[in-house]
């Protein structure tokens, strides 16, 4: 049972550290958070589901669109919820982004429905027995896809020249404005990332839940409590926070049941930064005034 319980949180916190990661670079990058985070999730769900189910589109071709949608509504949530707040120096984009993300999960329900489906894959019906422990091909695949895509956010943000720009923005906008970057598209591309993450999340986890219009709402809350447990300014940090909450999740829903799940898991996070307040690979901000 433990072994079992380890490897499907492996699997849910890897789903979390992906969502968490879209907080990540939307913080670092614009010092903002998208709440809607897990419309996003629910989208990329959703939309695969649409594409395959009812039109008999090939996975692969199904899955790119709906991630393709699912940068886009990112990059409009950041034009329409945050920009115009951002250039204002408020905080509205805090409630407008909650606000979005009401009027998307909506949407969805309307046209829809809101019965839950079934999402079912072929290839995730595979599995073997591995040291006693019995594994199907999604639980492998979604760890892998997880720490897959943070590698690829690595990479692109090292590699890449958007995300070199992005990383610029990162340290200093003023500065990169001064160097010609330009600031806005760095933030529009660092919102479409996160709703791609987002959506990646949502196709991975499709199979294992009913796909509905509600899905990414307690995801998000628990993916947004791991962007702060692990240090939403550290990508790594984040990625492990979602491991250890994923893992800590599995191990009370086996053990004590799922009564308990939600009380300890959140009072485990409110402990940890308790004793960590910058989170677990977080670091103090030094404000120059």
């Amino acid at each position: 049972m433990l072994a079992s319980a380890l490897l499907s949180g492996l699997g849910l916190g890897s789903m979390y550290g992906l969502l968490a990661l879209g907080f990540y670079v939307t913080y670092s990058v614009s010092r903002t958070v998208n709440f809607s985070q897990g419309s996003s999730m629910m989208l990329g769900a959703v939309l695969a589901y649409t594409f395959v189910m009812r039109a008999g589109w090939p996975l692969v071709l199904a899955i790119a669109a709906a991630l393709l949608l699912c940068a886009l509504y990112g990059v409009v949530v950041e034009r329409i919820a945050v920009r115009p707040f951002v250039k204002r120096r408020s905080e509205g984009w805090l409630m407008s982004t909650v606000a979005v993300g009401i009027i998307a999960d909506n949407a969805v329900l309307f046209t829809f429905g809101k019965e839950p489906r079934g999402f079912s894959v072929p290839w995730t019906a595979a599995s073997a027995d591995v040291l006693g422990v019995h594994v199907s091909a999604l639980q492998v695949a979604i760890p892998a896809v997880g720490l897959g895509a943070a590698a690829v956010l690595h990479a692109f943000s090292r590699r890449s020249r958007l995300g070199k720009a992005m990383r610029a923005v990162m340290q200093n906008p003023d500065a990169a404005r001064l160097m010609g970057i330009d600031v806005s598209l760095a933030v529009a591309a660092a919102y479409a990332i996160a709703s791609v993450f987002a959506g990646v999340a949502g196709v991975m986890i499709a199979p294992l839940f009913n796909v509905h219009s509600d899905m990414g709402t307690v995801f998000g809350l628990k993916a947004f409590a791991v962007a702060i447990l692990g240090g939403i300014t550290s990508a790594w940090g984040v990625v492990l926070a979602g491991l250890v909450f994923g893992a800590a999740e599995s191990l009370i829903t086996a053990f004590l049941g799922s009564s308990y799940t939600q009380i300890l898991t959140f009072a485990l996070v409110i402990v940890a930064l308790a004793i960590r307040p910058d989170g677990l690979l977080g670091r103090a901000v030094v404000r120059k005034v």
